[in-house]
């Protein structure tokens, strides 16, 4: 109930109002059954725009410490997170990627949409990184097809680490049209066909955004900004350490 009421009454009709929003493509959104919308990720805000422009109610997976705050400021993230229709997933354990790809597929059998970014974490510069393989294991497994979804401006109404965003932007949300991986029934695990399978769908949201695509992990990156490194350098840094992860163990770059 409150999904509804966040998206229709108190969230929605705001960021209508406040924000210029453009779509194209939501004719390739199913009206019913299971289908994963996998975008590139800009903003904190894409989790609320891009659900405000589906017919259907969205499910994200969503990192745990949004659920798990203390005091009455972690009882309302805990709540809102929750109406809004996220699904907390832990990041830091041995098994945080296995529960996640377990929580993705029960989303998906469910006959539900699943809202969910490769890149694993918002982009550091507005670029596109390499796709963690775990949507790729989900669209194989559950069989349900793959719409990318292509966010611009989202980060310029709301830049990485700005609380509030910048009222009047103007943001795009384009739909691609759905991607079929029957091809491979019966082939995941195969590390190889999930990163092919990834790649695809990382092509199609570059094709879709127009954005430049890096061929290396945003979270690598953002370790080596955090250390003080520049752009240029942690971006050679994350390739040197794929490229030697790659050597050590070809079947190695599973998301």
């Amino acid at each position: 109930m409150w999904y509804w009421i966040f998206k229709h009454l108190l969230i929605g009709p705001w960021l209508r109002l406040l924000f210029r929003i453009t779509v194209e493509g939501e004719e390739h959104i199913p009206r019913s059954g299971a289908a994963i919308l996998a975008g590139n990720h800009l903003s904190f805000s894409d989790s609320f725009f891009t659900p405000l422009r589906v017919h259907r109610r969205m499910t994200f997976l969503a990192k745990a410490e949004y659920f798990t705050g203390t005091g009455p400021k972690g009882v309302l993230s805990r709540w809102f997170f929750s109406s809004a229709g996220q699904v907390a997933i832990d990041r830091t354990s041995g098994s945080a990627a296995r529960d996640a790809l377990e929580t993705g597929k029960r989303v998906l059998q469910q006959g539900k949409l699943l809202g969910i970014y490769p890149e694993g974490t918002r982009s550091p510069d507005g670029r596109l990184y390499r796709g963690k393989t775990g949507v790729a294991r989900m669209a194989l497994e559950s069989g349900a097809p793959v719409i990318p979804v292509a966010m611009i401006g989202s980060d310029t109404v709301q830049p990485p680490g700005k609380l509030l965003p910048k009222f009047g932007g103007r943001i795009t949300i384009r739909f691609g049209r759905p991607l079929d991986f029957s091809r491979y029934e019966g082939m995941a695990g195969d590390r190889f066909v999930e990163r092919s399978v990834t790649d695809e769908i990382m092509y199609e949201l570059m094709s879709l955004s127009g954005q430049e695509y890096v061929d290396v992990y945003a979270a690598k990156v953002k370790t080596a900004l955090a250390r003080g490194r520049s752009l240029e350098e942690a971006t050679e840094r994350a390739g040197v350490h794929a490229a030697a992860t790659a050597e050590r163990s070809p079947a190695s770059q599973v998301g």
